[in-house]
C-alpha cells in the first residue's frame, strides 16, 4: 500500500508545500539581504543588522509559540480547519507582497513580523491535515514528499526573483524595483498553489461544535497539556523536538543574515542557497525511501548528529567555498529531519485532536527558534564575534538527541 501513486487529494496538500516554501527560500535569502540594505542605508552595524534580524524572528516565533496551541485547538472544531488556513494563508501572502513598499528597516521589519507570524499559523493548520488526507501508513511519503517538492518546486519562483535581484541594472531598473517584483512574484505563487488544496480538501477529524467554541477550545488544550505530561512518548518527543529542530530553523532563518554579515559575496550566497534547495529535493525522497526500509527513529537520529557537525563546522566559516559546502550539507538533511519528525509525531498523537497537538508541535518547532536566533543575537553582540553565536546552535542538537534517545525507548 506504500508504494501506491498518490491520489490528487495527497498531490494537493504536496503542492501547498510547494507554494508556501517560495516564502521560506525567501527568509532564508532575498528577505535579509534587503533587510541588510535597509539597514546599511541606516548606517546600522553589521553585527546590529544580524542581532536585530534575530530578535524580530525571535518575536514572531515568541507569538506563534503563544497563540499556536489555542488555534490548533479551536481549529479541530468541526468545519473550523478550512476557513482559519485560508485567512492565515491570505494574509501571509498580502503581507509578503507588502514588503515590497517600505523604505524604513524598522517598518520592514514589522511587516516580516506579520508575514512570518501568518505563515506559521496557516502551517500549524496545514500540518494537522496530513491525518485528514492519507493514512498513517503512508504519512512518512506523504511527508517527505511534501518538503521534496517544496523544495524543489520552490527553486521556479526563486529563480525568476534572482534574475531581477541579481541583474536588474542589465534590465534597467532599480534594485527596490526589482525586490518588488520578487515579492510580488512569490505571492502570487504561493496564492495559486493554495487554490487547489482549498478547493478538494475536507476535515475528516473532529470535535463538534460546542456552545461556546473559544473557551471550550481553552479547556480542551489544558486537558491535552495534563494528558501529553502523562504520555511519555508525546512529551519527550515534544521535548527533543523543541531542541533540535531549534538548532533546524536557526540554521534556515539566519544563514544568509550570517553569511552577508560575514561579507560573503552576495550573488554567491543567493546561488549558494538555491543549490540547497536542489541538493534538498533528492535527499529527501532517498530518506522516504530509506524510511520503508529502516525506522523512522534512527533515521532522525542520523540526521540530529550531521546538524551537529554542520553546526561546529559554522564556527570557523569565512570563506565563499565552505559556505557552499555549508549548503549542500545542510540540503541533504534538511528536509528530511523535518519530514520524518512530522510524520514521527502524526502516527502517536489522537488524529480527533490533531489540530491541538500540532499546535504543541509548532511551538516546539519554528516556535521555538525564538531562543536559538535569540541565543545567536545576544551572544554576538556580548563577544563581538558572529561565529560564538552561531556555534552555539550545536548545543540544541546535542539535548535534542538525547531527549529523543529517551523517547523512542518509550515506544
Amino acid at each position: 500500500m506504500n508504494d501506491k501513486k498518490l491520489t490528487k487529494l495527497e498531490k494537493y496538500w504536496i503542492m501547498y508545500d510547494v507554494g508556501n516554501s517560495a516564502f521560506i527560500l525567501l527568509v532564508s535569502t532575498i528577505i535579509p539581504i534587503y533587510f541588510n540594505h535597509l539597514s546599511s542605508m541606516a548606517n546600522i552595524s553589521e553585527v546590529n543588522y544580524l542581532a536585530y534580524w534575530g530578535y524580530a524572528a525571535s518575536l514572531t516565533t515568541a507569538i506563534v509559540a503563544i497563540i499556536g496551541p489555542v488555534l490548533g485547538s479551536i481549529v479541530d472544531t468541526k468545519g473550523y480547519k478550512k476557513p482559519f488556513f485560508s485567512i492565515s494563508m491570505m494574509v501571509g501572502v498580502l503581507a509578503l507582497a507588502a514588503l515590497s513598499f517600505p523604505t524604513s528597516w524598522v517598518i520592514f521589519l514589522a511587516i516580516f513580523v506579520i508575514a512570518k507570524i501568518a505563515f506559521s499559523t496557516a502551517n500549524i493548520f496545514y500540518d494537522s491535515m496530513l491525518l485528514d488526507i492519507t493514512t498513517p501508513e503512508r504519512m512518512d511519503t506523504v511527508s517527505s514528499h511534501g518538503y521534496a517538492w517544496g523544495y524543489i518546486g520552490s527553486c521556479i519562483p526563486f529563480v525568476i526573483s534572482l534574475v531581477f535581484v541579481l541583474f536588474y541594472e542589465s534590465i534597467g531598473m532599480s534594485f527596490e524595483m526589482a525586490i518588488m517584483i520578487a515579492f510580488f512574484i512569490n505571492a502570487i505563487w504561493w496564492f495559486a498553489l493554495t487554490i487547489p488544496l482549498l478547493r478538494k480538501y475536507q476535515q475528516v477529524y473532529y470535535v463538534e461544535k460546542p456552545k461556546h467554541p473559544i473557551r471550550q477550545s481553552f479547556q480542551r488544550l489544558f486537558h491535552t497539556l495534563k494528558e501529553i505530561t502523562k504520555d511519555r512518548k508525546v512529551f519527550l518527543f515534544l521535548v527533543a523536538f523543541f531542541f533540535y529542530i531549534d538548532g533546524v530553523y536557526t540554521i534556515i532563518d539566519m544563514a544568509t543574515a550570517y553569511g552577508s554579515a560575514l561579507g560573503l559575496d552576495t550573488q554567491g550566497l543567493l546561488v549558494a542557497l538555491l543549490v540547497t534547495q536542489i541538493v534538498a529535493f533528492p535527499f529527501a525522497l532517498i530518506f522516504s525511501k530509506l524510511s520503508k526500509i529502516y525506522p523512522a527513529k534512527l533515521l532522525i537520529k542520523i540526521c540530529i548528529v550531521a546538524y551537529t557537525c554542520i553546526a561546529l563546522f559554522a564556527i570557523q566559516l569565512d570563506k565563499q567555498w565552505e559556505f557552499w559546502l555549508l549548503a549542500i550539507c545542510v540540503g541533504m538533511f534538511q528536509g528530511a529531519i523535518q519530514a520524518l519528525s512530522r510524520s514521527y509525531f502524526a502516527k502517536i498523537i489522537p488524529p480527533q485532536k490533531s489540530g491541538e497537538y500540532f499546535g504543541l508541535f509548532d511551538i516546539c518547532g519554528k516556535g521555538a527558534s525564538f531562543m536559538g536566533t535569540a541565543l545567536v543575537s545576544i551572544t554576538a553582540q556580548l563577544t563581538g564575534y558572529m561565529n560564538i553565536g552561531v556555534g552555539m546552535i550545536s548545543i540544541m542538537f546535542v539535548i535534542g538527541f538525547y531527549f529523543f534517545n529517551k523517547a523512542t525507548k518509550e515506544m
